[in-house]
């Protein structure tokens, strides 16, 4: 089964304000007629980096985590408030593989109706030798002919990897 596009909004009945029945149009929008309140649903933003080391082998991780959980990604999370993408990408490479980075070039933004985040992915030169961590419990350095295709997170995952290696 899919899961909800908007679960928080599929169960919404009440204004979070005044506590009055409420309009739903889902996925997207929580109307309240009584008081005028208004609760855009949008996607999230979600920054990513494609480790690059200095022979310009790949550095991936093996996802610790639901979803996708055991399976090879880079590192990437939402972006918080208060933070740019480009800081939210070397947060959270550091976070996910203990490791500095040079941010690069933009490789793509990438989306589709169905999904809940939008994924901005950079470029990203490693400054130091990754480490495992909860969110990556394995850590490789692959060259472009040993990227594991198959074994790949997400669908952006593999869209971003193409396009970073001009494939």
């Amino acid at each position: 089964m899919q899961p909800s596009l908007n679960p928080a909004l599929a169960q919404a009945r009440f204004c979070p304000r005044c506590g009055r029945p409420a309009e739903v149009t889902f996925p997207r929008l929580l109307s309240c007629p009584d008081c005028g309140f208004r609760e855009y649903y949008n996607p999230e933003p979600v920054a990513a980096v494609i480790p690059f080391d200095a022979h310009g082998r790949v550095i991936l991780l093996r996802r610790g985590f639901e979803p996708s959980a055991g399976r090879w990604t880079f590192p990437g999370g939402f972006v918080d408030l208060g933070e740019s993408v480009e800081d939210a990408a070397r947060r959270e490479t550091d976070e996910e593989l203990a490791m500095a980075i040079e941010l690069g070039a933009l490789v793509g933004v990438y989306s589709r109706p169905d999904d809940r985040v939008v994924l901005i992915v950079y470029r990203a030169l490693a400054l130091g030798e990754p480490s495992t961590t909860p969110e990556a419990p394995e850590v490789r350095v692959f060259t472009p002919g040993e990227i594991p295709w198959q074994e790949l997170a997400f669908w952006s995952t593999r869209r971003a990897l193409r396009d970073a290696l001009g494939r």
